[in-house]
């Protein structure tokens, strides 16, 4: 009965929070259904036994009440052949097996009662063990939707990462277009401005070498002196 004892501790509580600090679940409920299989293999073995005994103890009461017939049929011929002392020993013998009857019947009763315990526990135990087979299938697709997630959510991290690079690209680009942006505008300030000092170059060469300031200059000098009758 220590082998029933296994399986209904297995099948406890205890199971689960085993399971619950498993670092592979897949690996221990693999583990616990070869335990369970090889278990059920012994109760099977055990439970065959207990339904043999219970046959033997049947066949042996049967006999044992066909023996205590038998004795009664001697006794009786014995009588009609007026053998008394005969009839009494086929009596005394008859008596001998119905005590070891009451024995038996005995042995018959405990043995059955075993028999039909050990059978629906055998059953039961088989159905339990189907039952966990389709919890095992379930916790491995379980699993695998877990292990596939983790994935999932590893690549999530990466492209995590890789926006955060796009993100500091992309800063980096916005400075790059802003300093050409300036460097472009300097560009264009220095060529207005040779364009400038160009034109006034150009200017002087035809004002014979005289600024206007200094045409003025001159003007106003010959007014004064021709006032002054000079």
């Amino acid at each position: 009965m220590g082998i029933l004892q296994r399986f209904k501790d297995i099948m406890s509580a205890n199971v689960n929070a085993a399971l619950d600090k498993a670092e592979d679940p897949v690996k221990m409920v693999d583990q616990y259904m070869r335990n369970l299989e090889d278990d059920l293999g012994k109760v099977k073995s055990e439970t065959a036994a207990v339904m043999a005994e219970e046959k033997r103890t049947k066949r042996e009461l049967e006999e044992n009440k066909e023996e205590c017939e038998k004795m009664e049929r001697y006794a009786k011929k014995a009588l009609l052949a007026g053998n008394e002392s005969d009839a009494r020993i086929f009596l005394e013998k008859k008596k001998e097996l119905e005590a070891k009857e009451a024995l038996l019947k005995t042995a018959w009763e405990q043995a059955f009662a075993n028999a039909q315990s050990m059978g629906q526990m055998h059953d039961k135990l088989c159905k339990d063990l189907e039952d966990l087979r389709a919890r095992k299938e379930s916790i491995k697709a379980k699993m695998t939707l877990a292990k596939t997630q983790e994935k999932m959510n590893k690549i999530g991290s990466s492209y995590a990462g890789v926006s955060d690079s796009m993100s500091a690209f992309d800063r980096m680009e916005k400075k790059a277009d802003q300093m050409l942006d300036q460097a472009n505008a300097m560009a264009e300030l220095n060529h207005r401005q040779a364009e400038g000092d160009s034109v006034d170059s150009l200017m002087d060469k035809y004002d014979d070498g005289k600024t206007t300031s200094e045409g003025q200059i001159d003007a106003d000098l010959e007014a004064l002196k021709k006032e002054l009758g000079l």
